[in-house]
């Protein structure tokens, strides 16, 4: 059955009038499942019983259900295991700054990607998320916390890029002016760069950040930490950034997640600044959140601080990325393997 959620308000047009139903009826469905977010086919209070039945008999509504959830005492992060309907599982995070409330979403159930650093990957993908079950992510988090959701970036398990067309329609539904009306400079989304995908991006001319993990500055180590470097050069993947800045005007941000006498030295950081110099780009430095699976350790604050000053002599703009839910502290992908074997308990 298709999936409300993730239908634009043209489609549940055309579906309605398939059904012998008026074009209004479309609108008023496309409100409530985008603006008004309901769970249910009963809470479409405007809508004639039969219709509703018909609804509910037809066509699916993406639903998450909060399987785990751990809350910060210390600045009120929280962070969420849902389970999708099938059962498997997905991890987001919210997390609340002075400038507003952001979503860390997932795009996909698990990750095929094969990162070093991240626990998403380790069991491999499972499936591509549908656009309404990133919009649920959203939904749960501002009816969980009480508070409205206004930056949203896609950087949880799975890359995104590597399911394109529902990341898309997700961008499309989510700013759409009678669904929750996000802006477009309010969104970004993370990929570990596959190239031909970045360029189709691109094309799209939209106004999101691309933030591009990128995590070493060369070929050589870049292929010890991510499968898709033996599919693009580094050169490649930044000439694709390039790219997008030149056809969007969007400034590139290049994760790096520093590792402890991996990619944290005065020479990778040389290199990373000749390799982005002149760039209208920012780097945002991770220090690296240890997992149980892998042997990679994060360098303490001071040599964080150090690799950061030699980018900014170098001309490079650089932050290292506040540690957000310190106390309910979980790599990328953890929280989710950690409910999954309580599941199996």
């Amino acid at each position: 059955m298709n999936d409300l959620r993730s239908m634009t308000a043209d489609e549940i047009r055309a579906a309605l009038k398939e059904m012998g139903e008026p074009a209004f009826r479309g609108a008023q469905i496309f409100d409530w499942v985008q603006a008004k977010k309901v769970r249910t086919f009963s809470e479409m209070t405007n809508l004639p019983k039969a219709l509703r039945e018909r609804l509910a008999a037809e066509f699916a509504l993406s639903l998450l259900t909060v399987e785990k959830r751990l809350v910060s005492q210390e600045d009120g992060t929280r962070k969420y295991v849902y389970a999708l309907p099938d059962g498997l599982l997905i991890e987001s995070v919210f997390m609340p700054y002075d400038y507003g409330n952001t979503a860390c979403i997932s795009s996909q159930a698990g990750c095929r990607m094969g990162c070093r650093f991240c626990a998403s990957t380790l069991e491999g993908l499972a499936r591509n998320l549908l656009p309404g079950e990133m919009l649920e992510q959203i939904f749960r988090m501002e009816e969980d916390t009480g508070e409205r959701i206004s930056h949203v970036v896609v950087m949880g398990s799975g890359e995104p890029l590597d399911n394109y067309d529902n990341l898309l329609r997700f961008i499309r539904l989510i700013t759409d002016e009678k669904g929750k009306n996000l802006s477009e400079r309010n969104i970004t989304v993370s990929t570990c760069g596959l190239v031909p995908q970045i360029g189709r991006l691109a094309g799209e001319h939209l106004q999101i950040t691309l933030a591009l993990s990128l995590h070493a500055p060369n070929d050589a180590l870049r292929r010890t930490m991510m499968p898709i470097a033996q599919a693009y050069t580094v050169q490649e993947t930044v000439a694709a950034c390039d790219a997008y800045f030149t056809a969007t005007g969007r400034r590139m941000s290049y994760e790096y997640s520093l590792i402890e006498g991996v990619n944290d030295s005065e020479a990778c950081a040389k290199e990373l600044a000749a390799l982005l110099h002149g760039k209208n780009a920012h780097v945002n430095l991770i220090p690296v959140n240890p997992i149980r699976e892998r042997d990679y350790k994060a360098p303490d604050r001071a040599a964080a601080l150090r690799f950061q000053k030699r980018l900014e002599n170098l001309g490079i703009n650089a932050t290292i990325r506040r540690k957000m839910g310190a106390d309910i502290d979980s790599a990328c992908g953890q929280l989710r393997l950690r409910a999954k074997a309580e599941q199996g308990e």
